[in-house]
């Protein structure tokens, strides 16, 4: 692998991971499995059978949460204790054998890059969750399951452009971040 497509790996796994978990950890462990993807030592685990089954099951699983309006903000706030260190070490284990200070630079980082999606993710639905009809939630659900297959393609086809892009889908993230945080603040003051 070269330093693009370890960089694009690292911070993929970590941005994908801000969504869907269990789905990045699923797909990463069946395509290394199939032989589609090269993953570093360091990740080869996520090729067990046993790891892809859980992953599976647990893809599933996040798969119907996050359908049903206002659960998926209960999955949402609970996979907060989840998702955010499961990428920071997706994203640190992603480089391979390298110098421990790497491996903790690339996990702070991925840290970052997941908490900011998780939670522009998780206050998007909480947002959405004030509609009262369910399309709206279904079609956020499909669309950010849309993103990782495509984000993950990316990552792998072409990590220059999957690293532009997210650099983008970064500062829109912080954008909405920052709108949120400023909703939620006027929110507070009424009370």
């Amino acid at each position: 692998m070269d330093l693009a497509q370890t960089i694009a790996l690292s911070a993929g796994l970590a941005w994908a991971s801000g969504l869907r978990l269990y789905l990045v950890v699923f797909l990463a462990g069946a395509l290394a499995h199939l032989g589609y993807l090269h993953l570093p030592s360091t990740l080869a685990v996520l090729q067990h059978p046993l790891v892809i089954g859980v992953a599976g099951i647990m893809a599933f699983a996040e798969l119907l949460a996050d359908k049903v309006p206002a659960f998926d903000s209960l999955w949402d706030s609970v996979q907060t204790f989840i998702r955010i260190p499961a990428g920071a070490l997706l994203a640190a284990f992603a480089l391979g054998e390298v110098d421990p200070a790497w491996m903790v630079a690339a996990g702070l980082i991925g840290g970052t890059i997941t908490a900011g999606t998780h939670f522009a993710k998780a206050g998007s639905r909480l947002a959405i969750n004030t509609s009262p009809e369910p399309f709206s939630n279904w079609l956020a659900s499909f669309g950010e399951e849309g993103m990782v297959l495509g984000g993950l393609w990316a990552m792998l086809a072409a990590p220059l452009l999957f690293l532009g892009l997210l650099a983008v889908f970064l500062l829109i993230a912080g954008v909405l971040l920052y709108k949120l945080w400023g909703l939620l603040g006027r929110l507070l003051r009424r009370v």
